[in-house]
């Protein structure tokens, strides 16, 4: 049905602070158009970024549409929300957006 394969774990974890990692997850379906990349965790700057990368390189590799879904998150900063909010600007679909992640994503900018 789908191949998943694990993109990247973020680390940096400072001493004293505990933290979840984030997972982000390439999900694709062989009768599907589209890949999505499945975020769940926490998803601070550092994690933003992987998955900014990881987006990048998939752009390179396909010519089909890259969807990012949200649904997982149980955090998000606000540096991360304007690296969500500028994947979206290039094109990336944002989907399984709860009501927080919504309003944070408004609150770091025209997203």
């Amino acid at each position: 049905m789908s191949a998943k394969r694990a993109m990247g774990q973020a680390s940096g974890i400072t001493k004293g602070e505990k933290r979840m990692t984030t997972r982000i997850t390439k999900i694709s379906k062989e009768d599907d158009d589209r890949t999505v990349l499945r975020v769940e965790g926490s998803l601070h700057l550092a994690d933003a970024e992987v998955l900014e990368s990881t987006y990048m390189d998939l752009c390179e590799q396909h010519s089909h549409s890259i969807a990012i879904d949200l649904a997982g998150l149980s955090f998000l900063d606000s540096d991360s929300a304007s690296v969500l909010c500028r994947l979206k600007k290039q094109g990336a679909e944002l989907i399984g957006i709860h009501f927080f992640v919504q309003q944070i994503l408004q609150a770091a900018g025209n997203c």
